[in-house]
């Protein structure tokens, strides 16, 4: 994506107040594009060719739904007010890795649940596992939509890391645990520690059988 760091566009709308569905979906479209607000129904994206498309896209949609927009290409006047509106968009990106933080916190708090609890199955792996796909693909959302580089950017990305190598672990105990259930059983099976519920019964039938 091609971007100017020093030109925004800046998108100017009213909508009907009623119904009020089409102005929170106008608000949720914008906002889903990385967009801050400076003022109320006054929106602005760095100025890019994709934005461009997107701003269009959201002024054909206002206009579908009965409201009016204008979309500017502007400058600010000097750098003091460029820091301000660069300021505005890592506000918003700080909360969004803040809130991404919380969430993996959980995550870590979970997983140690339950390996603190001796619980080591695939459908638990295979829970935490998507439970991880999802922080990932949240995290890749939000990069996107982090033009100036928000500070807390690099401690998500760490939090992360943690994340999976805390799985990885996990999943590496489940998967030595699962193939020392398989592996050959010596002496009596009947006494064996980790004879599986198939094992035992077979070993009952033989047992029966020799006798």
């Amino acid at each position: 994506m091609q971007t100017n760091n020093s030109a925004w566009l800046l998108l100017t709308y009213k909508v009907p107040s009623e119904p009020s569905k089409v102005r929170v979906a106008i608000w949720r479209r914008i906002r889903s594009l990385g967009a801050v607000y400076i003022q109320n129904s006054i929106c602005v994206l760095p100025a890019s060719t994709e934005h461009q498309r997107q701003f269009r896209m959201v002024q054909s949609e206002i206009e579908r739904g009965g409201g009016e927009a204008v979309i500017f290409e502007t400058l600010a006047l000097d750098a003091k007010q460029e820091a301000r509106v660069v300021a505005y968009f890592k506000h918003d990106r700080e909360q969004d890795y803040e809130e991404f933080l919380d969430k993996c916190a959980d995550y870590k708090k979970e997983v140690a649940k339950e390996v603190d609890a001796d619980h080591y199955t695939f459908a638990e792996l295979k829970e935490n596992d998507e439970d991880l796909k999802k922080l990932k693909n949240w995290l890749e959302r939000i990069k996107t939509l982090d033009f100036y580089g928000a500070p807390a950017r690099e401690t998500a990305e760490k939090q992360l890391a943690e994340c999976e190598a805390l799985l990885d672990a996990y999943a590496a105990e489940v998967f030595e645990r699962e193939q020392n259930s398989k592996a050959p059983l010596k002496g009596n099976p009947r006494i064996s520690a980790r004879t599986t519920p198939a094992a035992k019964k077979a070993a009952r039938k033989t047992a029966r059988k020799k006798t």
